[in-house]
């Protein structure tokens, strides 16, 4: 009897710590909501939580493509370039004909899905060069990705020679705008690549191929998996996806300037990581990023509520990158 009544309070507290384990980031945010609300009443404003989740949309996307790579074993510090890279081309292709620093003087105003394209395959392209690198080569993921962080930014400074582009069309600041004044156009872009992303990683043999390479890439390889191929095609999709963001940063601006997007790289790292994708590889989740990203802009907006200065509010997603990493390194080490 004492052994059935063992076996039983083993299965709850394993129960129990599962459920912790799988939802307790859930119950963070939900404890930060209500004790910022504590804190500053004027966090709970419609206002206010639309431009929380406004702010979280362009991270956040990248977050998604980062999700991918992570899980895959990998990392990818280029995406802020990239992002920059692909928003100065697009800004520069999607000027209002009547710019009067147009980029290209003798070009008519194109249509808006020009500059949209352009920056989803400057994005792309970024990401099928990483990750080429890292499938042929065999160098470091950290090594290739930060190799084209500096090139992605050299090149946007290069193209934009150091100078901004602005006066964009309607149609691109129109992406940075709202739905009948009240639902945010990003808010909306982030919700279709949520979706689109986690019916690609749950529910396609791109996504289990994912999760197999994170989790053994050799013993991935020996059941037929097409290794390279898939790093490539991981990267690629994180590339799409800054380059995504880049439209979006552009919409909700208005210009891009060549320095952007410096350190957008550490926040989409930061959020997949403290929603749970573990960078031994095989162990992520969409929501999980999703909620990751949500928790530094309740955080950056909290902060920013209370007066505290700039410079510490990088100081503190700094400390929660670590204690995120740490967490996930104990976490797996108990697991061993």
């Amino acid at each position: 009897m004492n052994s059935i009544m063992k076996k039983f309070r083993d299965a709850e507290n394993a129960g129990v710590s599962d459920f912790i384990k799988k939802y307790g980031i859930v119950f963070v945010l939900l404890f930060m909501i209500v004790g910022i609300s504590i804190a500053s009443p004027t966090f709970l404003t419609s206002t206010n939580i639309f431009n929380v989740f406004t702010q979280t949309a362009i991270t956040g996307i990248m977050a998604l493509g980062m999700t991918f790579v992570i899980i895959s074993k990998g990392i990818d510090l280029s995406v802020g370039s990239v992002l920059a890279f692909a928003g100065v081309v697009a800004a520069s292709l999607g000027q209002v004909a009547t710019a009067t620093s147009k980029f290209y003087p003798n070009m008519a105003q194109l249509p808006t899905i020009v500059p949209i394209l352009a920056a989803m395959i400057v994005g792309t392209l970024c990401g099928v060069i990483s990750g080429w690198l890292i499938a042929k080569t065999h160098i470091p993921a950290f090594i290739s990705t930060l190799g084209m962080m500096t090139i992605a930014r050299g090149l946007t400074l290069i193209y934009t020679q150091g100078k901004p582009v602005s006066n964009l069309q309607p149609g691109i600041t129109m992406l940075g705008g709202k739905v009948f004044n009240v639902i945010p156009v990003p808010v909306l872009i982030y919700a279709v690549a949520i979706i689109i992303s986690w019916i690609l990683l749950n529910n396609t043999r791109f996504g289990k191929h994912v999760y197999a390479i994170g989790a053994n890439s050799k013993a991935a390889e020996v059941s037929g998996i097409n290794v390279g191929r898939n790093i490539i095609a991981i990267y690629a999709y994180c590339g799409l996806f800054a380059g995504i963001a880049a439209i979006v940063f552009a919409g909700r601006v208005g210009s891009v300037h060549p320095g952007a997007a410096v350190g957008y790289e550490l926040t989409a790292i930061a959020s997949t990581t403290i929603g749970g994708t573990s960078h031994s590889g095989g162990i992520g989740t969409i929501w999980g990023a999703v909620v990751g990203a949500l928790i530094l802009s309740v955080l950056a907006n909290a902060l920013t509520l209370l007066g505290v200065d700039a410079y510490w509010q990088q100081v503190f997603v700094g400390l929660i990158i670590v204690g995120a990493v740490v967490l996930d390194m104990r976490k797996n080490t108990s697991k061993k």
